[in-house]
């Protein structure tokens, strides 16, 4: 049987790392396409097994290098992505829609067998942000363009990679108190990176077509839960502040004028709303590859980075434990 080969957008971040590992390890074929390859290939490449990763340099906007790219291709996968806007045409625009467009049509052209987009979940009801609306209108216009996509819609995606856990682990380690928006009540259904990426994997080797898939981990934490959590696991104690919505609209305004902003004002309207499955569209656990890793067992393999002392530490608060045990 001839190996398929997936054409993938957006492979040097955290899901697409992960994601080339479980394609190439099942011997599927990967093209991804980057930006920059001085900066990116060294990384890519290492991610799977020889002879089934090409790295390839384009502009995602350039459409006559990317037209010889499908010509090759069976399935494109798009995890391209962004939290906040940037200047140089980054714009949720440009990357959550136009974008997605174009590959769709392509997609049909091409008469390739998927296309495989990596939307968010809870954008049909957070309409006051332009992220979400975005992310809405990328899927409104690849379901016009090429009905056989299946749109994945995750909530949080966490692992030792993401911008997710670290980042708060590294505030939690650094602050003496920590603010909280809505009183840490949105609440979300993380789903560990591996987890997401043996849902995509489910549906190359099954064929899966035309579907929107909310991708959800095995259960519902809310936002101050989560904190309190990852500061268990840091060990840790900090007071978490509950912040007034005019204060948290000041601070987002500050933030944003940052590089990479710790918040922005359309994501701080975006934490009105639960980041949980809709009841509207089937979810990963629905066709029958529901998540498997718990929250606070993963994060634990790598939280020890934010402890004093280290691996070392946790290793000898767990020989403690242990004879404490035997006593």
């Amino acid at each position: 049987m001839k190996p398929k080969n997936c054409l993938i957008f957006g492979g040097s971040g955290q899901i697409g790392r992960f994601l080339i590992r479980k394609l190439t390890k099942n011997n599927i074929r990967v093209t991804v396409v980057t930006r920059n390859i001085h900066q990116k290939s060294y990384i890519i490449k290492t991610q799977g097994n020889a002879g089934y990763i090409d790295v390839v340099e384009s502009n995602i906007y350039d459409e006559e290098k990317i037209r010889e790219l499908f010509g090759k291709a069976d399935i494109c996968i798009n995890l391209v992505g962004i939290l906040f806007e940037k200047k140089r045409g980054n714009t949720f625009y440009n990357i959550h829609t136009l974008f997605p467009s174009l590959l769709a049509k392509l997609s049909k052209e091409y008469k390739l067998k998927n296309l495989i987009h990596l939307s968010a979940l809870g954008i049909n009801e957070a309409i006051d942000s332009e992220y979400a609306k975005s992310k809405l209108e990328g899927e409104k216009e690849i379901l016009k363009n090429f009905p056989l996509a299946t749109i994945l819609r995750p909530s949080v995606v966490y692992s030792v990679d993401d911008n997710f856990t670290t980042s708060f682990m590294t505030l939690l380690n650094r602050l003496p108190f920590f603010p909280i928006y809505y009183s840490g009540k949105t609440k979300f259904t993380p789903i560990h990176c591996s987890d997401l990426t043996d849902v995509i994997f489910f549906i190359i080797s099954n064929n899966i077509n035309s579907k929107i898939i909310e991708c959800i981990g095995p259960e519902v934490i809310n936002f101050k839960e989560i904190l309190q959590r990852l500061l268990k696991l840091i060990d840790k104690k900090r007071l978490i502040i509950p912040l007034p919505l005019l204060l948290a609209n000041f601070s987002a305004k500050i933030f944003q004028l940052f590089p990479n902003p710790l918040l922005t004002e359309d994501q701080l309207r975006l934490l009105k709303y639960d980041n949980v499955a809709s009841g509207r569209y089937k979810t990963n656990s629905d066709i029958g590859i529901p998540s498997k890793k718990n929250f606070d067992e993963e994060v634990k393999k790598y939280s020890y980075m934010w402890i004093e002392g280290g691996q070392f530490s946790t290793e000898k608060y767990n020989l403690k434990n242990k004879d404490n045990e035997e006593d």
